[in-house]
């Protein structure tokens, strides 16, 4: 039997542009000060096994829409740094990056995108949307082709395949820049075939055509070298990250050289069975993956090498072995155990203890099994001395939920589950039998807060990353921000200005208060709060209040809206209009004093001005002679201007009424027989 060869591909591992930002960041770590937090944008490159080791050395990897918060966490004791992936990002994001580090000298970033990506950037930049319009062949939802085409202000557009651009220009969708120039690019790990082709059928349909040659040189070497190879092995290795373009690319390649092709992450993923009659076998491995994973791939299969002859024996000798899966038919039932049938021909009886069956303890095996019943099993264990094979049903029944669980993570699917506990670090959630981490981070429960208080509720979540070792992470938090952002998109659709929407107030500044509309956050401004000057929101609202509003005004782009709260029906002005006119007396309070006369109020937020000529019959040198803050006087209103909202009143016009009165008196009419009068006298219509 021949020995096995393996050879490991020259440009397997990390590129310049993956090692560049790899060394940048650990040259971040070494530089590091006590308390300082470093954060990846994204992670940093697109390999589990390396951003796993980032996550134990304290790296965590944010979100584009977390870089508001962390940059106001950033503090003396505390600076944060944050580290832009190799993949680059958009200039949107480069933007407010910047403006954080303006604004917190203890929060700073470091832009590790690769230099091959920045030279696209400014290829885009420099387009002349007037005159010409992008094509970019790469996948749309790529980091780094959104960060491409955020460089760009004009007509602009992605393709996957030479397929995709074929049929949009055949089908004329791009008749509107039929006139303008297109300018062509590559996602840096582009496959150089499509590449050639979408290079070919632009060329035929623009003459003008302006096509720079974007794959990184290193990509193009890597991907020939990986066909070349594949072509002369009969089992191939691709390692690499599942969110790998590169990665995915070069399984791609290989795959079509070589039908007996696997993509694993790790050599934890390696499988001996698929590498079985073997004799060449080849290893490629993206960009993104790490050196020291290349070996212990490397060093797994060598491992086999040696064991092959011992493998192939033991595979000839047994038909029925460790790992398999197949389908017995039941010849015994206990509740302790199920005896199968599992028709290999050698004599062996499968056998499958309770608790290889079901969690349940109340489960009855007799009740819900009888002998006939076809059952698909794992092979945990086989003893051709003792003639029986172990077998478990939930380990079928768990990898088949794992699909599931894998299928939800490619597909975005949202899930829900119970949080069965909290852990160092999250919470738990066990989702068809399999279990399910989410990160603090991810819980939706704010920094340093109680996770436990998730316990027992039913939650939905995303799996968001699977692992070797059928290990899921999700995110609750995903969720909640897409059910956010579908409530957020709902509201601008509806918002009007004048359109009431009633709200709790969520914060406050000093100037004005900022109420929750339902997801979206509105500002009632200080003027708008009360009908009287305010020198804070406190005089009128607290964190909590329940406000009914209306929309003053509202910009969908910057995402503000401008809320009143004061009505007319409230305006103080036209209560008192409603309550008084001129001519009418009113007991007023004095509030101010003044040397040419004093203010007195009529109601809450109207004052009326009383003049020194207007407190008494004689001439008084101020106010303060006869008046005094607090006291309470009748007055009669003799002016009120409308146009200006002010109100004149009078103190000495109801005294010298009461003075002429009592002139008109004859002299020996007392104050006893005024009051015999008054009790005595017929009620009238006027009384």
């Amino acid at each position: 039997m021949n020995k096995r060869e393996i050879t490991v591909a020259a440009n397997a591992g990390f590129c310049f542009g993956v090692k560049r930002a790899t060394d940048r960041l650990e040259e971040a770590l070494k530089a590091a000060v006590p308390g300082e937090r470093i954060y990846t944008l994204g992670h940093l490159i697109h390999n589990e096994v390396y951003n796993e080791s980032l996550r134990r050395r304290g790296v965590e990897a944010i979100d584009t829409e977390d870089i508001g918060r962390v940059a106001s966490e950033a503090s003396e004791a505390h600076p944060v740094k944050v580290l832009v992936r190799a993949h680059g990002c958009t200039k949107e994001t480069v933007r407010e990056l910047t403006e954080s580090a303006r604004q917190n000298p203890y929060f700073d970033w470091i832009d590790c995108t690769c230099p091959y990506v920045k030279k696209i950037h400014k290829i885009a930049g420099e387009c002349n949307p007037e005159e010409q319009f992008f094509v970019l062949i790469g996948a749309e939802n790529h980091p780094e082709v959104k960060g491409i085409m955020s460089c760009f202000e004009g007509e602009k557009y992605v393709f996957s395949t030479a397929e995709e651009l074929e049929s949009s220009l055949s089908q004329q969708l791009l008749d509107k820049v039929h006139k303008k120039t297109p300018v062509m690019v590559a996602q840096t790990t582009q496959n150089l075939g499509i590449w050639q082709q979408t290079q070919q059928i632009l060329k035929k349909l623009y003459t003008n055509a302006i096509i720079f040659d974007t794959i990184c040189s290193v990509t193009e070497t890597r991907q020939t070298e990986a066909a070349e190879l594949a072509r002369r092995c009969d089992f191939m290795v691709v390692i690499g990250g599942r969110e790998s373009s590169n990665t995915a690319k070069l399984y791609e390649i290989c795959r079509r050289e070589c039908g007996n092709t696997v993509w694993v992450a790790s050599s934890a993923e390696l499988d001996p069975a698929r590498a079985a009659g073997s004799t060449n076998i080849g290893i490629v491995a993206g960009a993104s993956t790490p050196s020291d994973e290349i070996e212990e791939v490397y060093k797994t299969m060598s491992e086999m090498n040696e064991n092959f002859e011992k493998l192939l024996e033991e595979t000839e000798l047994s038909t029925l072995n460790t790992g398999d899966v197949v389908t017995g038919t039941v010849t015994h039932v206990s509740d302790a155990e199920l005896q199968l049938d599992v028709g290999v021909g050698v004599g062996v009886t499968g056998y499958i203890k309770a608790d290889q069956i079901t969690n349940d303890p109340a489960f009855k095996l007799t009740e819900n099994f009888k002998n006939g019943d076809k059952v698909e099993a794992f092979v945990i264990r086989v003893s051709d001395v003792e003639g029986v094979a172990e077998l478990s049903k939930k380990r079928v029944d768990a990898d088949r939920n794992w699909q599931n669980i894998v299928t939800a993570c490619e597909e975005k699917t949202v899930l829900e589950g119970k949080v069965a506990e909290a852990v160092k670090g999250g919470v738990v959630i066990f989702c068809d039998a399999n279990r399910v981490f989410v990160p603090g981070s991810q819980t939706g429960v704010p920094k340093d807060g109680d996770l436990t208080t998730l316990v027992g509720q039913t939650v939905q979540f995303k799996i968001i990353e699977v692992k070797p070792g059928k290990k899921a992470i999700g995110s609750i938090r995903v969720v909640q921000r897409e059910a956010k952002r579908a409530q957020e998109a709902e509201f601008w659709a509806g918002i009007e200005v004048g359109k009431s929407y009633t709200g709790v107030v969520k914060s406050m500044t000093s100037y004005g208060a900022f109420v929750d509309l339902g997801g979206v956050d509105g500002m009632v401004h200080l003027t708008e709060l009360s009908w009287k000057h305010l020198k804070s929101p406190a005089e009128v609202v607290a964190v909590g209040d329940v406000l009914t509003v209306f929309v003053k005004s509202f910009d969908p782009e910057k995402k503000r809206i401008s809320l009143g709260y004061k009505t007319e029906e409230t305006n103080p002005w036209n209560i008192f209009k409603s309550q008084y006119a001129v001519g009418d007396i009113a007991s007023v309070k004095i509030v101010s004093m003044m040397p040419f006369g004093a203010f007195a109020e009529i109601v809450p937020g109207v004052d009326g001005l009383i003049h020194i000529s207007q407190i008494a019959m004689k001439r008084i040198a101020k106010p303060a002679d006869l008046l005094e803050i607090g006291q309470i006087v009748d007055v009669r209103i003799t002016e009120i201007d409308d146009e200006k909202q002010k109100v004149s009143l009078s103190i000495r016009a109801l005294l010298e009424e009461a003075a002429a009165a009592a002139e008109a008196m004859p002299e020996d009419y007392t104050e006893e027989e005024a009051a015999e009068e008054t009790v005595e006298a017929p009620a009238t219509d006027e009384q």
